[in-house]
């Protein structure tokens, strides 16, 4: 396959091991439509390769592995329903093609790993950091309701109590916290985020493939099916309709606190 599916997205290799950058460091390398598009086409081609025994997700600039979703384009691509219902089935897609890769993926966490960023980083088989990263899903702070499917990695990681921390109280974690809380795979200091992760790869890649690709699997098999209907599923899209999404996102954009209505 090419070096890029997308042009903010430039692939790497070194020997079994993929390393796929995020590249939109004037943004913290925040996603856009396209970008989750990206992401979704990135990770299945590198899926399909049999040759492919790991995978690396990092962040360029080194300020942020991601800021999550790009607000700024949140008025053309999130702007009512019909659109949020096609941004949420993307960016669900896009957030389960790293979930559903048949090989492990490692996120390599330098800076903001935030909303979207966060996500992504869940849906990793192993996530190292260090001490001066943030991680943290500020839906709240926009008046965006999680997905469901989004959350489910976030409870098999660290349970519904910490869940509630990072989604409810809107927790921002240093990298300490996040591993005492067991979000983090692994902390190391923060100028070996980067030769760590790719060690890690290395080592994971000189293993049986086949091995890693059922274990993979089975982990998350043993998780079971969501009991959510897609009734359900599609009501998470509704925040688009509320007065307080709107004026959480204006406000976002204007650099001042939203004003919460309720409605």
């Amino acid at each position: 396959m090419p070096d890029r599916l997308h042009p903010h997205m430039p692939i790497t290799r070194d020997g079994h091991v993929a390393v796929v950058t995020f590249d939109r460091p004037e943004v913290r390398n925040a996603f856009n439509l396209s970008m989750w598009r990206g992401l979704q086409a990135t990770m299945e081609a590198l899926s399909a390769e049999d040759d492919l025994r790991c995978i690396v997700l990092r962040g360029a600039g080194g300020l942020a592995f991601s800021a999550g979703a790009d607000i700024s384009a949140f008025a053309a691509e999130r702007g009512d329903r019909a659109q949020e219902d096609v941004y949420a089935e993307v960016l669900h897609t896009s957030m389960q093609s790293v979930r559903l890769c048949r090989h492990p993926v490692v996120a390599m966490i330098t800076g903001a790993c935030i909303g979207g960023g966060a996500g992504i980083a869940t849906m990793c088989d192993f996530r190292v950091g260090g001490p001066a990263m943030r991680f943290g899903i500020t839906a709240r702070n926009l008046g965006i309701w999680y997905p469901y499917a989004e959350i489910d990695p976030i409870i098999g990681l660290v349970g519904t109590a910490v869940a509630a921390e990072i989604l409810i109280e809107g927790r921002i974690f240093t990298g300490q916290e996040a591993y005492e809380k067991g979000l983090l795979s692994r902390l190391v200091a923060d100028e070996l985020v980067e030769s760590e992760s790719l060690a890690l790869a290395k080592r994971i890649s000189e293993g049986s493939p086949l091995s890693a690709r059922f274990h993979k699997a089975a982990l998350r098999k043993l998780r079971g099916e969501l009991p959510i209907t897609p009734a359900e599923h599609l009501s998470v899209n509704g925040f688009v309709d509320t007065q307080d999404f709107r004026n959480a996102a204006a406000a976002f954009l204007a650099k001042r606190k939203p004003v919460w209505e309720g409605r």
